[in-house]
Order: C-alpha cells, then structure tokens, then sequence
C-alpha cells in the first residue's frame, strides 16, 4: 500500500500535466480569501479540475465545504511528516495538509459540449406563441419578450376583446415574487402605451395559495401551463417540494 508520500509524487506529476485528480484524503484546511476559515482534520474528497478549480467536499451533502476558482496555482511541499498542497490566486489561498490518503485517481478528461436545457420559461413563451389558445380562446400575441426597465415581457398581445395582455411565464409553482413582478410590468405597460385596462396572466404548472389570492386581488389571472417535455416523474415529485414553507 502506498504512503501519502508516495502519493505525493503521482499528485504532483498530474498537476504538472494538467490532468483532472479526484482523492479521498483525510486532512485539515486552513483558508483565506473571500473570509477566514479552519477546517480541523477529517476525511474529504479533493478534487482538482484541468483548469486548476479546487472543490472540497465532506462525506455528505452537494455543495462544496470550500473551493478555489479557475486559474488557481497549485504547488506541493513535504513539511515534518506531512504532505502539504498550497493553493494560491490572487486573492486566495488554501492550505491542505494531508495527513492520509485513501484513494487516488486521475486522467485527460476532454468534453466540449455544452448543456441544452429544455422546458425553459422561453420554451413556454414560445409554445404559447404557435399555440395562442393554450392562454385563452382569442389570445393574440403581438410579441415575445417585449423589453421594459422592469425586464423583459415573456408574451405581449390582445384578448379576444382587444385588451392589452401580458402573459408571464414561471416554469414552476409561481410565488408572491413571480405575482408581483407581473405586476411591475402590467404598471408599465400601462405607461408607455398609455392606456388604464391591461390584463395580467400567470403562465405556471402551479401557483401557492397565498400567490393566487394576491393575484386575485390585484385583478389578474392564473392559466395553468406546463412548459414543454415537462416529464411526469419530475411532475410528481414537485407536487411534494413545490408548497414547501410557501403556505
């Protein structure tokens, strides 16, 4: 079995050669930066990415305890009877002293795609727009993302009795936030056209009960839309998550 000095060596050639490094180590981390911070000795998983990214994660949980960004420097050093990796960027450091090692790998990784999201609050506005209906019988849009100081409009046009609309898409259950930013935007829609009556729909799979009685009270209206590939397991789980602390 290998010492942490031993592994010290294959650590430092895969950091000279750029490779992406993944270990499970047991250490104590010292860090300054974006605030102070001492981590006292425990078992982490260190990962090191190409462009010199740094991730330290505990043995539960998603979010890194600690990290450093691209373009960070990393250099070994043997101090008394430990190994040390130094981290430094202009405004950071991080020192991680590695008491013992349990796993080490490493490798070229290559990928150059990009994520391709599906279902987006532009995917709903677009399918509202092919299939005006899906608002109300006699919707007509005029434009998408029509441009406000407020932001932008996702879906912009007339009602069958040719009032002013605006159509505002959530992806998920719509909140008091999402209820007043339609708001926001029905007021200046209001003053730039010149006109009092502008109706104000919200476009969600769902809306919490204290969003649908503030929406009520200002005068406008829930339509329930689901965005495009919406799957149904996702579906259900949200029906568990989505009225969590909003009742």
């Amino acid at each position: 079995m290998l010492k942490t000095s031993d592994y010290a060596m294959i650590l430092k050639n895969a950091l000279n050669k750029q490779y992406s490094i993944i270990f499970g180590c047991s250490c104590e981390i010292k860090y300054s930066g974006r605030a102070e911070s001492y981590l006292p000795e425990g078992d982490r998983i260190i990962i090191i990415k190409e462009d010199g990214t740094l991730l330290v994660h505990q043995p539960t949980g998603n979010n890194p305890v600690n990290y450093m960004k691209q373009g960070t420097e990393h250099i070994l050093s043997h101090e008394k009877d430990s190994v040390v990796l130094k981290s430094r960027s202009a405004k950071e450091f991080m020192e991680i002293e590695l008491k013992k090692i349990h796993f080490f790998n490493y490798l070229k990784l290559s990928d150059g795609q990009s994520i391709l999201l599906k279902g987006t609050e532009k995917d709903m506005a677009d399918m509202i727009i092919n299939n005006p209906s899906l608002v109300e019988d006699g919707f007509k849009p005029l434009s998408m993302e029509e441009h406000t100081k407020y932001g932008f409009i996702d879906v912009f046009g007339y009602d069958k009795g040719k009032i002013l609309t605006v159509v505002e898409c959530k992806r998920y259950t719509a909140d008091l936030a999402a209820v007043t930013q339609l708001r926001r935007y029905v007021e200046k829609i209001q003053e730039s056209k010149g006109v009092k009556k502008v109706r104000g729909i919200l476009a969600a799979p769902k809306i919490s009960p204290n969003a649908l009685k503030m929406l009520e009270d200002w005068g406008f209206s829930f339509k329930e839309i689901k965005p495009p590939k919406y799957l149904e397991e996702f579906d259900k789980s949200q029906q568990r998550l989505d009225y969590f602390g909003q009742k």
